[in-house]
């Protein structure tokens, strides 16, 4: 038996697909960098990063934090030897990245195809030699949405040929249709597409014998009686025995948008996802439900977490708020630790909103701490390092140089995207440059900082943090080390582990 979640992180947006006995499975990454996360399960259920398709992108736009922008919503497919992975950026248009080796080097992003607002794009191979792309649209940026769009599309998949088609009208019964999924089974076209909205909506299918339609509709998943809200966008898979299976998203605010499985059955031609209490033909998500039958059990893996920097390279599970330096961070020039440079804010008084070397990982459960060591040197008055939880919300627990010392400070900065200043919640003189740094984060992701000397007994400091998500991500936990932006010169701090420990 499994238990939904099947992953407590925020994944957003995911797209699976089946290679022989492995599943694959990327999401949604947004403005952080490495980007396109690549999982792999033998199972379906127990899953952990292997790969990122994209390192940094050739934009320096995105050498800056964009919050909310850059990757949306991709699609994940192999065709004729290769892995290819679709996303739309909403601000430039439809990409595609490819390989022929999905743990390897992906090859450079390639703009499919130029436009402002052209989002969730799925492309599809016909066995009748034509390949398609249907998408839909972000009203913010092209003015309309709930509209679906097929176009034909190059074999290769680099471009398309035609000014396409509108398939599908949500309006009425749909409001907000978007991240279709294209499928064909049985020599029926499958639009898999949520509607209604993140928090609120269901998952629709459309289904025709042509692929230009027309489509009839229905409702397959919906929250029913449970306390799966959303279910929302996501992805279809075969087993080799033909048992189908659907991995969704749920939004969990500070959480983020988190992975469930859901098992498919087939009825008179229309899938129905989840469990059909009722027998109306909808599905309503389940919480536990038997594992997926892959013809063997395989070891149980995880998305990585805890890290102790023993490594040459920087964990899968790291990513920056935007593209990042190789001169910001070394796990080299002091082996078994990880060096941070301080980097410099980007003007005075800045807050981390706008700062891109913010070193970070997803929540990975509802309930967990977060411990680490660092060795602290700072070169002159306000360099800084620290534990931060980060959102639109943030706090972090740093060490500081001053004119008179170190001092050990929390921070809160509230509504950061409003370019607010920092509120130094406490501030504690200290005489030593090493320490341990602990964050608890509970139940509806309130959080609380903790200090050591010894590693053993640590201080909790009484001022709770509320956690809030970022934009279209969830609260993150993470590393980062600045300094201000007139500095003559940086220092550096020394992390040796990054701990993280879940609470049931």
């Amino acid at each position: 038996m499994y238990r939904n979640p099947i992953i407590f992180s925020d994944y957003s947006d995911p797209d699976v697909i089946r290679f022989g006995d492995d599943f694959f499975m990327t999401s949604s990454s947004f403005n952080c960098f490495p980007a396109l996360p690549i999982l792999h399960s033998k199972d379906l259920v127990h899953w952990e990063i292997i790969n990122h398709a994209i390192d940094r992108f050739p934009d320096e736009d995105f050498d800056k934090p964009q919050h909310g922008n850059g990757i949306w919503a991709p699609a994940f497919r192999y065709h004729h030897g290769e892995f290819y992975i679709f996303y739309g950026d909403p601000d430039r248009g439809i990409y595609m990245v490819k390989t022929r080796d999905v743990r390897s080097d992906w090859d450079p992003p390639v703009l499919v195809h130029k436009a402002l607002g052209w989002i969730d794009p799925c492309p599809f191979w016909d066995d009748d030699g034509n390949a398609y792309l249907v998408h839909a649209f972000a009203k913010s940026r092209a003015g309309i949405n709930s509209i679906l769009h097929i176009n034909r599309m190059s074999i290769d998949g680099t471009r398309l040929l035609d000014e396409g088609v509108e398939v599908f009208d949500g309006h009425k019964h749909h409001p907000t249709i978007e991240g279709p999924k294209l499928y064909k089974r049985n020599g029926f076209y499958y639009i898999f597409a949520p509607a209604g909205g993140v928090t609120t909506g269901w998952q629709t299918v459309l289904r025709s014998k042509h692929v230009y339609g027309p489509y009839e509709d229905k409702v397959v998943l919906d929250q029913g009686r449970t306390g799966i809200n959303g279910p929302h966008q996501g992805g279809y898979v075969e087993l080799r025995n033909g048992d189908g299976w659907f991995i969704h998203f749920q939004d969990r605010l500070s959480y983020g948008r988190i992975v469930h499985l859901q098992p498919v059955v087939w009825i008179d031609g229309w899938p129905v996802i989840g469990v059909d209490k009722d027998g109306d033909g909808t599905g309503e998500p389940v919480m536990i439900h038997r594992l997926p039958d892959v013809g063997s059990i395989y070891p149980k893996t995880a998305v990585q977490t805890s890290d102790d920097f023993n490594s040459s390279e920087m964990g899968l599970q790291w990513q920056w708020h935007a593209n990042y330096q190789e001169s910001w961070y070394s796990l080299n020039v002091n082996p078994g630790s990880l060096r941070l440079y301080s980097q410099p804010l980007p003007s005075k008084n800045a807050n981390l909103w706008r700062v891109p070397g913010l070193l970070l990982q997803k929540f990975p459960a509802e309930r967990f701490e977060v411990t680490t060591e660092l060795s602290f040197h700072g070169a002159e008055a306000g360099d800084r390092a620290g534990l931060l939880i980060m959102g639109r919300d943030y706090s972090a627990l740093v060490v500081q140089k001053t004119p008179q010392g170190l001092q050990l400070r929390l921070l809160f900065c509230l509504h950061s995207d409003d370019d607010t200043d920092e509120s130094v919640m406490e501030k504690i003189d200290i005489d030593v440059n090493k320490l341990f740094l602990r964050v608890i984060v509970g139940i509806g992701a309130s959080c609380f900082f903790s200090y050591s000397f010894d590693g053993k007994e640590f201080v909790m400091i009484n001022k709770p943090f509320q956690a809030l998500p970022g934009k279209w991500i969830g609260a993150k936990a993470g590393l980062f080390a600045s300094c201000p932006a007139d500095s003559k010169s940086c220092g550096f701090t020394d992390f040796k582990f990054y701990d993280f420990k879940i609470h049931e």
